[in-house]
């Protein structure tokens, strides 16, 4: 049967993916009681199972990666993370949320606009075999072959989920913005790569304590939102949060050209308690 001329076919959002790596969304909404009030109990009820299936990981049109948590202070209320290959995506969360029944009872306070990368500090494999001459691993030392191998074997995994990252089977989770500062005693971008480079793989070190207790994923903002970096972190208890940051302060890459924004502390939940939590 023909179409009638005057019903165009539902347009497709565009796709925009990136070369390699996904987009990423960072949103915090707080509630409005004046809108919640607004709402009959019918609506209310609509809109809460309106909610949970649009922050559902299952639901048809649902980003690669979508995890709701419960913010903690008065920043916020609701938080989602999500991530896809096509930043349309991500912003049709944005809108189902908007639109949905619940719409005018959040009140979207704060976003971030990121894509996931590789670092240009990540060592290649070569850039590794050099670090272990500098520090005094030569070829001739069988240690050297074998720490070579082992990187060259976990290399593509760990760049792999820099990339196109899984959640941490973890409870609690920290999101902080970042800048390099260009302060004229201390302008990161003045700094030579290969000092830059050292004082990554020191930072870098800090983190490694960590391994096991909290995750970590760095996505690049420059270009995209006010901020250079985002960073999430996922951990196994509260204070693990707090340590990491506190230790890895004192690093110089941080101690010195380190500039952070606000901090959002949430704890992640199913949709279906996240929106139970709001009492909505």
């Amino acid at each position: 049967m023909n179409r009638p001329p005057h019903a165009a076919a539902a347009q497709e959002p565009p796709r925009i993916d990136l070369k390699e790596g996904w987009h990423c969304l960072h949103l915090f909404y707080t509630v409005d009681p004046i809108g919640l009030n607004s709402l009959s109990d019918a609506e209310r009820q609509e809109g809460r199972e309106q909610l949970v299936q649009i922050l559902s990981p299952d639901s048809e049109g649902a980003p690669k990666r979508v995890q709701a948590s419960i913010v903690s202070g008065h920043k916020g209320d609701l938080g989602v993370m999500a991530m896809d290959p096509n930043p349309m995506t991500l912003d049709a969360l944005q809108q189902k949320i908007r639109a949905c029944n619940l719409g005018q009872a959040l009140t979207l306070d704060w976003s971030f606009v990121s894509i996931t990368e590789i670092s240009e500090y990540v060592p290649t494999i070569d850039q590794y075999a050099e670090r272990l001459k500098r520090e005094g691993t030569g070829p001739d030392d069988p240690a050297y072959q074998a720490k070579v191998g082992a990187y060259e074997q976990r290399l593509p995994a760990m760049n792999s989920q820099r990339l196109y990252p899984d959640f941490p089977a973890f409870p609690v989770t920290s999101f902080y913005p970042m800048n390099k500062i260009r302060d004229p005693h201390a302008n990161w971008y003045t700094e030579p790569f290969s000092s830059r480079s050292s004082m990554m793989s020191e930072h870098a070190t800090s983190g490694i304590k960590f391994a096991g207790r909290v995750s970590q994923l760095i996505t690049a903002s420059t270009g995209f939102d006010d901020w250079e970096w985002g960073v999430t972190l996922w951990a196994r208890a509260p204070e693990y949060i707090k340590e990491i940051v506190y230790e890895m302060r004192f690093d110089q890459a941080s101690a010195k050209y380190a500039e952070f924004g606000p901090f959002y502390i949430s704890y992640i939940a199913s949709p279906e308690d996240a929106v139970s939590h709001l009492l909505i």
